[in-house]
């Protein structure tokens, strides 16, 4: 991504992810190979979207993607999942997520729930590394894109990863509309 200089392989720079990730690329074994899988070194005040795309320029937002987590509640019944849209749209977790996940109701999950159970550092939560079994919703332009750039699972750095990349990874379902 021509914003950035020194983007290089995230394998080389294991030591600068958070555990899950970390394991995640070093036993990477998706259809794309791992030397596509890239990250840059951004300072961690630069983390939030709004203002990466402030520092490095607007263009940035439509190739930024958001992770975020959502708790759906069913029967007394609470689990966690991801959802994965552009970083210029919100998930419609009122609609697609909440009726895809067959959910009574589904919201936001608190923060320290996210990061406890994630692993990562709020502003830098990824779905690369999240907990075997969790649903990854991911919206269609997200998978469909050459390439995004999403959090490394701290607010230090970010990933460049191909949209097909997104798609492939474990409990991944790629939906239409998922971003409102």
């Amino acid at each position: 991504m021509e914003a950035f200089d020194d983007a290089r392989p995230a394998a080389e720079r294991l030591g600068l992810l958070v555990p899950p990730v970390a394991e995640a690329i070093r036993g990477w074994g998706g259809p794309v190979p791992a030397e596509e899988l890239l990250h840059v070194d951004t300072e961690a005040e630069k983390a939030d979207t709004a203002v990466l795309v402030a520092h490095y320029g607007q263009w940035l937002l439509e190739k930024s993607a958001n992770c975020v987590i959502v708790a759906a509640k069913r029967g007394g019944e609470s689990s966690l999942a991801a959802c994965v849209v552009p970083g210029h749209t919100r998930a419609d977790v009122n609609g697609v997520v909440r009726r895809h996940l067959g959910a009574r109701k589904v919201s936001f999950a608190a923060m320290d729930t996210a990061l406890a159970e994630t692993g990562m550092e709020y502003g830098g939560i990824t779905p690369i590394g999240l907990p075997a079994g969790w649903p990854v919703l991911v919206d269609a332009a997200v998978a469909d894109s050459p390439y995004v750039l999403i959090g490394s699972g701290s607010r230090r750095g970010k990933l460049i990863v191909p949209g097909k990349a997104i798609a492939s990874l474990p409990g991944v379902t790629v939906l239409d509309g998922l971003a409102g």
